[in-house]
């Protein structure tokens, strides 16, 4: 399992300060993007990493009205993989093609309360990953709801039928008490918020990776 730091800020300066200290010891991050419509919070913009230099792999997770919108900026701003929220997205399909077309890998994620079903089917083997959020999305620290499980198994069954099947990302709430379960359950990647900031990020990342080989 590929433990993923999430970076959830306003801040530029704090921005530029957690990917230092993650660059250190991961090859991914994720940053979160937040216009204000979910939760009513903003965090920087995919400008404020225009002209940055990293050796990081950046997602930019898109919680945005239409995040189509957002594409171009995204990679601008040095995206690897982008991904969008699709509640407050128009045309799912629209949104791969765009994001196909800037040359970033691309995925889809779902907030706590969407069922798998808001998924566009047709589409899914053009989707590197699916994201789906432990928590409500757009504000960090809560806690991790258990509704998302059965999602994952639902998710599992999928792509059994996908001939390039896409990874499963569970976001939120992630810790030593869940990651094993999660892992079993067949979760390719977590993104961990700044839990993993507090203190030393590389024993923090140790001790979900000791929870792993339990």
């Amino acid at each position: 399992m590929l433990i993923i730091p999430a970076i959830l800020t306003d801040n530029p300066s704090e921005l530029r300060d957690l990917l230092s200290k993650a660059a250190q010891v991961v090859r991914r991050v994720q940053i979160d993007i937040n216009d204000g419509s979910f939760l009513g919070e903003k965090t920087i913009y995919p400008e404020a990493l225009i002209g940055l230099e990293t050796d990081l792999l950046l997602d930019f997770h898109l919680m945005v009205k239409e995040p189509l919108n957002w594409v171009e900026k995204s990679a601008m701003g040095g995206a690897e993989r982008i991904i969008g929220q699709v509640e407050l997205m128009s045309d799912q399909e629209d949104f791969v093609s765009k994001v196909q077309e800037a040359g970033p890998k691309v995925g889809l994620a779902l907030d706590i309360k969407t069922p798998v079903s808001a998924l566009d089917k047709s589409i899914l083997e053009d989707v590197d990953l699916v994201l789906l959020m432990g928590y409500q999305a757009g504000r960090g620290g809560q806690h991790f709801d258990n509704s998302v499980l059965p999602k994952i198994s639902e998710l599992i069954e999928i792509r059994k039928h996908d001939a390039t099947p896409f990874a499963i990302c569970v976001d939120g709430g992630v810790w030593t008490d869940n990651i094993l379960e999660l892992d079993q359950l067949g979760v390719d990647e977590v993104a961990v918020g700044r839990r993993l900031f507090k203190g030393d990020i590389k024993d923090n990342i140790n001790l979900l990776e000791e929870k792993l080989r339990l």
